[in-house]
């Protein structure tokens, strides 16, 4: 088994997880089973604690592992489902050593730093023999310097000792152009190598990230001053679209590079259907607008996208690939629920997954202006349950109807918890507790849904606590609202329809998840066409 760490230097953002994805996407197209693994120098033991506005989305596994949003890259990347072999964080690392320690399994012995990197490597390995990986892609989270991510760092060290040829280190750096200079500096770049120094680490190869190419001259200046051979200094200049990464790298021989240095031969050549979708992102040109109603967008005078970046990249994925180019325009709920006008000339509406009370009510008159004006809705999770509510409100006249996350005392609670899981948020038991992960869902005949996803059993990602309450099924069915997919029993409400409606969907799951770019999502691509109908 090989072993390829990716670090990153001089600023965070700088796109590991996209470089990580990419390298993974490379070396499986060259005939390889490739496992990538995200190490987060986070404390939490997983991301399913995290504000979206802090560390973007949570991005949830089949087997309910609430992970890193880079997950969704690797997954997007690579066209496969990961599992919880596929994160660690240093919080779930520590917590394994000291369980460890409380169950006498170090013998009485005393446990220091190096249970915790010896911890780390067991991880890293786990990762390739469990999913049977020739070549394991570890992307260390954080940037170097950071005290944060040093034990990673320490391991990468510790295996390169024991495994001197069969590990390679990559470095994404930055290179800045400052407006005021007019040209590149690669200074930045050889201090976060000469942290890198500090700690053992001589990288392979460097990722040189810039809003430009790096040209000959500064490749051979850093070069010189870091001990890199200048074909060793890849380019990694900003591109319009994330999905060019790869091929990008591909042109400039990474692939060839990185295969070198572990003794590995090129087995094949599998980048024809990426060419395609590239292809088909850089053709499209009619334009659909499509707004994204939600809470998580600002943080002082920026945007955060990240929070609901598997819905902005399912989109993308169904746009593209039925030949449209998607302009998203966040719509702050706050905002809607004093100016319905915001919602004017959209051709399709999203409100995605969410908790808590913050602007509820904004939502609501979205899904309102949605059904009422025949503007196709996707509603996700969060969204969902909100349909229903808005559905009970206005067309069955049940005054005030709610969920009761939002109000427990509510004569109509429509969206209810489920006694497991009230019983959980009285013990304030909140880590991981909620549904979480694959469930089949059972679609009926004869609905828009079943006929977008042309079968009849699927399974879907969910997260979340509360649920559809059957007390009020018969009665909201009776008055329009349709039940598309249920649980296998019955017992659990996973879509619903409006009928006399362009596209009116609500799941419980979170369909985002599963998109690729070359197995766009069903509900996504069914979205995107309804909404090309209407006109601006």
């Amino acid at each position: 088994m090989k072993y390829i760490f990716v670090s990153g230097g001089v600023i965070s953002g700088i796109g590991k997880g996209i470089a990580t994805a990419s390298i993974a996407l490379l070396l499986k197209a060259a005939g390889y089973k490739v496992v990538p693994l995200k190490m987060d120098p986070y404390l939490n033991v997983d991301a399913g604690t995290m504000n979206p506005l802090a560390h973007g989305e949570t991005f949830v596994l089949d087997d309910g592992k609430e992970a890193d949003q880079d997950l969704g890259h690797y997954e997007r990347y690579l066209g496969e489902s990961l599992n919880s072999t596929n994160i660690a964080t240093q919080g779930s690392i520590y917590l394994t050593v000291i369980q460890k320690e409380r169950n006498l399994e170090y013998e009485g012995d005393y446990v220091d730093i190096h249970n915790v990197t010896q911890e780390i490597i067991e991880r890293i390995q786990l990762a390739g023999k469990a999913n049977n990986a020739d070549i394991v892609v570890v992307e260390i989270g954080g940037t170097t310097g950071e005290y944060q991510n040093v034990l990673f760092l320490e391991a990468n060290r510790l295996l390169k000792l024991k495994k001197q040829n069969e590990v390679v280190h990559i470095h994404v750096t930055y290179l800045p152009v400052p407006s005021f200079l007019g040209e590149m500096k690669s200074k930045p770049a050889q201090m976060s190598v000469r942290d890198l120094h500090s700690v053992g680490i001589q990288p392979d190869i460097l990722l040189a990230r810039s809003t430009e190419s790096i040209d000959a001259p500064r490749a051979k200046r850093l070069s010189f001053n870091t001990g890199i051979e200048p074909e060793d200094i890849i380019p990694a200049p900003d591109v319009k679209n994330v999905y060019e990464v790869p091929l990008n790298f591909e042109a400039c021989k990474l692939t060839d590079r990185i295969l070198e240095k572990l003794n590995l031969k090129r087995k094949k050549t599998d980048l024809a259907k990426w060419r395609e979708f590239v292809h088909s992102v850089e053709i499209a040109k009619v334009p659909i607008k499509i707004g994204i109603v939600g809470k998580y967008f600002s943080s002082g005078n920026g945007v955060l996208s990240d929070a609901y970046i598997s819905v902005i990249e399912a989109l993308k994925h169904a746009a593209y690939t039925v030949g449209y180019k998607p302009e998203i325009e966040w719509i702050d709920a706050g905002k809607v629920e004093k100016d319905i006008s915001l919602l004017k000339n959209f051709q399709g509406i999203i409100v995605p997954g969410g908790f808590g009370s913050r602007d509820i009510e904004g939502k609501i008159e979205t899904i309102k202006y949605c059904r009422e004006n025949k503007i196709p809705y996707l509603g996700l999770c969060y969204g969902m349950q909100l349909a229903v509510v808005e559905f009970a409100r206005n067309v069955l006249d049940f005054t005030n109807a709610n969920t009761t996350e939002i109000n427990s005392k509510t004569k109509y609670p429509v969206i209810h918890i489920m006694p497991d899981q009230e019983k959980k948020l009285l013990e304030k038991n909140y880590g991981g507790t909620m549904r979480l992960g694959a469930w089949d869902c059972v679609l009926q005949n004869k609905t828009i849904s079943k006929s977008l996803y042309g079968k009849q059993r699927i399974s879907e990602r969910h997260r979340h606590r509360y649920e559809f309450n059957n007390k009020y099924k018969q009665e909201l069915e009776n008055n329009g609202l349709v039940i598309a997919g249920t649980s296998p029993d019955g017992k659990l409400v996973e879509i619903i329809e409006l009928k006399d409606h362009p596209f009116f969907i609500g799941t419980q799951f979170h369909p985002e998840l599963k998109s690729r770019p070359l197995q766009p999502h069903p509900l996504f691509t069914g979205f995107v066409k309804a909404a090309s109908k209407i006109k601006k």
